[in-house]
């Protein structure tokens, strides 16, 4: 009796650790899928990321509407979403039973929500920061040592994507030389394919010579023209009733 009841007992423990892994997972994809670029643009009174550029809601685009602050601003935030679940997951995930491949798929949730966010209609970035996030997350040296390729390609030829392309393909394999942790290795693998694939109209720009070097400002759209009769019609309506309060006062 006491074996069946300790045998149902784990046997229930396993199933709860499950489900505590599922809710993790979700919450970790909800949070990635918060696309910052978006939402500090409409905060700081910027055009839409989407309409102009690369069309990326990214930092790399907010940074083409000249605004500095809000790009930086857009990529500790991208980059936050991807450390802190992670993050959550190393601090308490051992009283839950989560392991490492708790902890891969949670990095990877958040990193598909920024690609794919539900809030978004599914049309995200291309991950770079929210990467980065997951990497410091995972190993602090490893999202130390990608970080410093990417600054490193980025400073020598002012290429956003290209920094990224090599940064994500040199990635898995810091994370297989220098630490012996294998389903990290397939998240973070599996996450610089998908960083590649996002990236592949910039490599084809970049051929053909029209990829758009870090710092140049793009062009922003036209306000829209029906917005820009309501605005003229607003201020027309206050001057007419400035002026004839001053009738009246006179």
């Amino acid at each position: 009796m006491r074996r069946l009841a300790f045998a149902n007992f784990t046997s229930s423990q396993s199933a709860m650790d499950l489900v505590y892994s599922y809710i993790a997972l979700l919450l970790a994809y909800l949070i990635g899928s918060l696309s910052f670029a978006v939402i500090v643009s409409r905060v700081m009174g910027l055009s839409d990321p989407r309409s102009y550029g690369s069309k990326n809601p990214g930092a790399t685009n907010v940074l083409r509407s000249g605004n500095k602050f809000a790009a930086v601003l857009t990529l500790l935030l991208d980059a936050l979403k991807g450390y802190v679940p992670v993050a959550l997951v190393q601090q308490y995930g051992a009283r839950l039973g989560f392991a490492d491949t708790t902890m891969a798929f949670v990095g990877f949730s958040a990193f598909l929500g920024h690609l794919f966010p539900v809030f978004f209609r599914f049309q995200g970035g291309k991950g770079v920061a929210t990467a980065a996030g997951v990497l410091l997350a995972f190993e602090p040296l490893l999202g130390l040592a990608t970080l410093v390729t990417w600054v490193a390609v980025a400073a020598l030829f002012r290429y956003s994507s290209l920094a990224s392309v090599v940064a994500a393909l040199l990635a898995p394999f810091f994370m297989l030389l220098f630490f012996d942790r294998p389903m990290l290795a397939m998240a973070v693998s599996a996450m610089g394919l998908l960083l590649i694939w996002r990236h592949w109209r910039n490599l084809a720009n970049l051929i053909a010579g029209k990829e758009s070097r870090l710092g140049e400002k793009a062009d922003q759209p036209e306000p829209d023209p029906k917005r820009r009769r309501r605005i003229r019609q607003g201020h027309d309506d206050r001057a007419s009733s400035h002026s004839s309060q001053r009738s009246k006062g006179n």
